[in-house]
């Protein structure tokens, strides 16, 4: 079980395949991304090493509503009354109602199995949709611990969102980018697999580039602390070697 403090009220469950994020504040913690349904009790651990337990969770916020990031949130949501908020262009993706199959591209057959092997490890296999959400809009900041302020970042999805926490001078990017590939296991922060428009996806980048913020936090991938600006450089570098 791996668990991250990764700065004060800023924490990481899960690891560089998927993760998922807490921020801690006075009122409580803000939960970024759910991850797998197994990663449960890797939320339950990290809280209880923060000093707080699952009452003290006040929503959940979705960078967007693909199942590897959607695990836990529908058991926080029914066991322990959270609210759990989504894009309103992903609320039916994180419902299950519709999905995408967008392709895979380059693969190398050691990550794909690591990737493939930890989501059936975690029931990523067995995920359970979300049966209520609270939909959210760009330029909304939530009400919540830290709050959350929501950046349209579609391309991965239509409803992809950046996740704004000046406190922890953090911006959650879920899939907007990776730091790590999980199909080639190739590090630094480029483009990321499974996305629906790349070039979408890429122009969006630059609704975050002035944010300013020293982390940048993907759903896959090592935390990234060299600054938001540099960061998203280094995807359009990667993007143009790439072709894409």
């Amino acid at each position: 079980m791996l668990i991250m403090q990764l700065a004060p009220s800023l924490h990481r469950i899960g690891n560089e395949i998927v993760a998922a994020y807490l921020v801690e504040a006075p009122d409580g913690v803000t939960v970024i991304d759910a991850g797998l349904a197994g990663q449960w009790t890797e939320l339950v651990a990290e809280l209880e090493a923060m000093g707080r337990t699952l009452d003290d969770v006040r929503g959940v916020v979705l960078t967007h509503g693909d199942g590897d990031h959607i695990g836990f949130a529908e058991r926080l949501r029914r066991e322990h009354a959270v609210p759990v908020h989504v894009h309103e262009a992903d609320a039916a993706r994180a419902r299950g109602e519709v999905s995408s199959r967008p392709a895979w591209g380059r693969m190398r057959i050691g990550a794909t199995a690591s990737f493939l092997w930890y989501a059936l490890r975690k029931n990523g296999l067995r995920t359970t949709p979300l049966s209520e959400v609270v939909t959210v809009r760009d330029g909304e900041v939530l009400d919540l611990p830290g709050s959350p302020e929501i950046i349209g970042l579609p391309g991965h999805s239509p409803g992809s969102i950046a996740i704004h926490v000046p406190s922890v001078d953090a911006v959650f990017v879920g899939d907007g980018l990776t730091t790590r590939h999980v199909l080639t296991g190739v590090e630094g922060p480029q483009p990321a697999p499974f996305t629906d428009d790349p070039a979408e996806a890429l122009a969006s980048l630059r609704r975050i580039s002035g944010l300013g913020a020293a982390w940048v936090l993907p759903g896959h991938g090592a935390p990234w602390h060299g600054g938001v600006e540099r960061a998203v450089a280094e995807v359009e570098r990667a993007a143009a070697a790439s072709g894409a």
